[in-house]
């Protein structure tokens, strides 16, 4: 059972937890690097000719049979099939906001520009999540409603990031196209939280108990009526895909769907109590942007951020880092509040 660290708890640690908090951080890179994924292959999609809707739809059609013999060794889909059984609006609404319209937002957005500037616009999901809270919680005395000013002041110097990054690229303004991607990364970036948070909200109010994996097999097996949809609207549209673009988005399913979504919760798992260690572990999502840029420059031949594009990627690191140790910091120790903040995270 998940406690409230002890009177006296202090930032100090022993050599194992230290080890164990650097192991954790290790891994948190990791899980960094495989997100990655999401921008550099949807990216190198959209490069190839291959069309927005094909990238988002076959990402979450591979997904699904690749996490249906996961279950066996997380929870079983059985209680996910009873629980989307009985109360399937909840299921079709969240996924719908949470996986399909964060995704389709992601995926149109890759053909606007580098993999650093999506990577690092998404970012915005640091505010977007704290901003949603006071529509979620509206329940009397909810504490989770309120935004902190520590983080939202963190989240500031995020969006001035952001900012920066999108007006240092379009060469001090942006055109027609740029706004399109800038709206659609940020759709995407409210999108996930919400639709995260609200399941969570769901499960909570109806006393069902599920985990992170359950959770997302859930999700994206209630998100296939749409995923079917959009699979056909490509179609009609652009016809059958190539294999490569069948190929990149199976490396999506696999490193961000799976691999990096492991790797996250194991790592915040493992410090969970630890308020310093928690913050760290979740500041390495800032190294997305430090991946994304150098496969894009490295793979795909994009140009290296600069001026103000590579200032506001600087200030979109540190207002990460800022974020990490307050929301860490409030979050540890408390089993509901780290898995809200865990959540937020993932592309």
């Amino acid at each position: 059972m998940i406690g409230k660290p002890p009177r006296g708890h202090t930032a100090s640690m022993s050599t194992p937890d230290r080890r164990t908090a650097l192991f954790a951080v290790a891994i948190a890179l990791a899980s960094a690097l495989f997100f990655t994924c999401t921008y550099v292959l949807n990216r190198a999609a959209s490069v190839d000719g291959g069309h927005w809707a094909w990238t988002a739809a076959l990402r979450y059609l591979i997904t699904l049979p690749l996490l249906w013999p996961l279950m066996r060794w997380q929870g079983g889909a059985g209680p996910v099939l009873r629980a989307i059984a009985a109360h399937p609006g909840p299921w079709l609404a969240w996924s719908a906001i949470g996986f399909v319209l964060f995704y389709v937002g992601l995926s149109f957005a890759a053909a606007s520009g580098p993999s650093w500037l999506v990577a690092g616009t998404f970012q915005l999901t640091v505010v977007a999540g704290m901003l949603c809270a006071p529509l979620l919680y509206r329940g009397a005395g909810d504490r989770r409603a309120r935004i902190p000013l520590p983080a939202l002041l963190a989240g500031l110097v995020v969006v001035a990031g952001v900012m920066l990054m999108q007006f240092g690229h379009g060469g001090g303004q942006l055109d027609r196209d740029g706004w399109i991607a800038l709206v659609c990364v940020a759709a995407a970036a409210f999108a996930y939280p919400l639709g995260n948070r609200g399941l969570l909200l769901h499960l909570e109010r109806s006393g069902e108990a599920l985990n992170a994996t359950q959770r997302v097999f859930g999700m994206t097996l209630a998100g296939q009526p749409f995923w079917w949809a959009l699979a056909a609207f490509a179609f009609a549209t652009a016809g059958t895909p190539d294999s490569g673009q069948v190929w990149l988005a199976a490396g999506v399913a696999i490193g961000a769907g799976i691999i990096a979504t492991v790797l996250f919760f194991q790592a915040t798992g493992m410090v969970r109590n630890e308020p310093t260690a928690l913050a760290a572990a979740e500041a390495m999502q800032a190294a997305e942007i430090l991946f994304a840029t150098l496969f894009g420059v490295l793979w795909l031949g994009e140009t290296w951020p600069q001026g103000r594009a590579l200032w506001g990627a600087l200030l979109v690191v540190i207002g990460i880092v800022a974020f990490s140790l307050v929301a860490a910091r409030a979050a540890a120790g408390d089993a509901r509040s780290t898995r809200r903040l865990r959540s937020d995270r993932g592309a």
